[in-house]
């Protein structure tokens, strides 16, 4: 007689063999992110010029303009001050260290708030279109066709004496179009999307919709492109600074001190080279670190 117990045990199913369980975008990102040499790179290199834009007194024995000796300008690295000193004999370490202030701070909070303004407007054009659409592109198109450094140029020069939010404010006017026209592409892309029509059927109001179900399926290109533009601005800040028409002194920033030592180059090339490293390093990174971003969020390019 056939064992019927062990004839159902034999008859019935085995476990189902484990599947592998795939992550979220940003964390399938982070996984081939962080075996990129050059992600590490930028980090160490921003995570240096952030600590020193916040904190500068943990990295410079003296503040900005401070116990500067006219009998020690212009001399060379060298001694107690390892970068020599400014024209005005001021430490010069110390000086590009606070420096670092400006241009990050500028550069960071121009991105932060162009990329709110990007987002809301692409938002609600992407979304709801028709002529609110046709209305915000129009905008978008007017400020887009005004060059990012020559507006900026033009303002800063018709309001003289204004400082570091002031010029936040007018790259802000000026630098938030690129954004705003990717963000809006990427809500057109999703808006129709099988779980966006889904969360309408279950009543889901448009301000839950766009912000739960679109906006975290279209941030991605735009926060690379955000990562981009903070190393643009701090660029562009610069050049406003070395033309003469952004921070003035005593204010301290990289810019300024290429506008400075551009006529004494030949003779004390220090002031220039140091800065100019400098910025050149920070503004790389942010450039880097967008790229390696944009290959980990994009699987084709994997």
């Amino acid at each position: 007689m056939v064992d019927l117990k062990a004839s159902v045990e034999s008859a019935a199913p085995g476990p189902e063999p484990a599947r592998e369980v795939r992550g979220s975008l940003w964390h399938d990102a982070w996984l081939e992110l962080r075996g990129r040499l050059i992600f590490w790179i930028s980090m160490v290199i921003l995570v240096v010029a952030c600590a020193m834009a916040a904190f500068p007194s943990l990295f410079a024995r003296l503040g900005p303009n401070e116990q500067c000796n006219l009998r020690m300008s212009k001399q060379g690295p060298g001694g107690a001050a390892i970068f020599g000193y400014d024209l005005q004999g001021c430490d010069y370490w110390s000086q590009i260290v606070h420096g670092t202030r400006a241009s990050v701070l500028i550069g960071i909070a121009v991105t932060v708030f162009a990329l709110l303004i990007a987002i809301l407007l692409g938002l609600v054009g992407g979304y709801y279109g028709g002529v609110l659409d046709a209305l915000i592109s129009r905008i978008t198109d007017v400020f887009f066709g005004i060059p990012f450094v020559l507006g900026s140029t033009v303002v800063l020069v018709a309001f003289p004496g204004h400082g570091i939010w002031a010029m936040t404010v007018v790259l802000v006017l000026l630098g938030w179009t690129t954004m705003t026209r990717l963000m809006r592409g990427q809500v057109i892309a999703v808006r129709d999307s099988d779980y966006v029509q889904a969360a309408k059927a279950l009543g889901a109001g448009d301000g839950r919709i766009m912000f739960k179900h679109i906006l975290p399926n279209s941030i991605a290109p735009v926060f690379v492109v955000a990562m981009l533009n903070v190393g643009n601005v701090i660029s562009g800040e610069a050049t406003l600074d070395y033309l003469g028409v952004g921070l003035q002194y005593p204010d301290v920033s990289w810019g300024l001190q290429l506008n400075v030592a551009q006529s004494f180059f030949a003779e004390y090339p220090h002031l220039l080279v140091f800065p100019a490293m400098f910025l050149t390093a920070t503004v790389l990174s942010f450039l880097m670190l967008g790229d390696v971003v944009r290959d980990a969020l994009d699987p084709k390019l994997r």
